[in-house]
């Protein structure tokens, strides 16, 4: 899975939601998409955690949130040590997306 079918939904999702989240928020995500692409390009992140981030923005894209909870939850529970530094963001963003109007 190339990095960019990943963080380029992730990003635009992102922006989407800048002009009614609080900048802070907005920037805190944004730094957390930076770290999971950082370990992404360094290879620190296994197959199956790429995959399924791959079917978390799929889902995200097509505006099934409680699918891309569902992922969310399992990576986490599954993958806590890959995922932890940067899968708060990718939540939030899962969580912030679904408030829009």
């Amino acid at each position: 899975v190339p990095a960019d079918s990943v963080l380029a939904p992730l990003r635009a999702a992102l922006d989407s939601c800048r002009p009614s989240v609080q900048k802070q928020v907005c920037n805190d995500i944004g730094r957390r998409l930076t770290v999971l692409e950082d370990a992404w390009a360094q290879g620190k992140l296994s197959a199956p955690v790429r995959k399924r981030m791959s079917l978390l923005v799929q889902e995200l894209e097509q505006q099934r949130w409680d699918a891309a909870d569902e992922i969310h939850r399992s990576l986490m529970v599954d993958h806590v040590n890959e995922v932890s530094q940067w899968m708060v963001g990718v939540k939030r963003l899962i969580a912030e997306t679904r408030n829009l109007p």
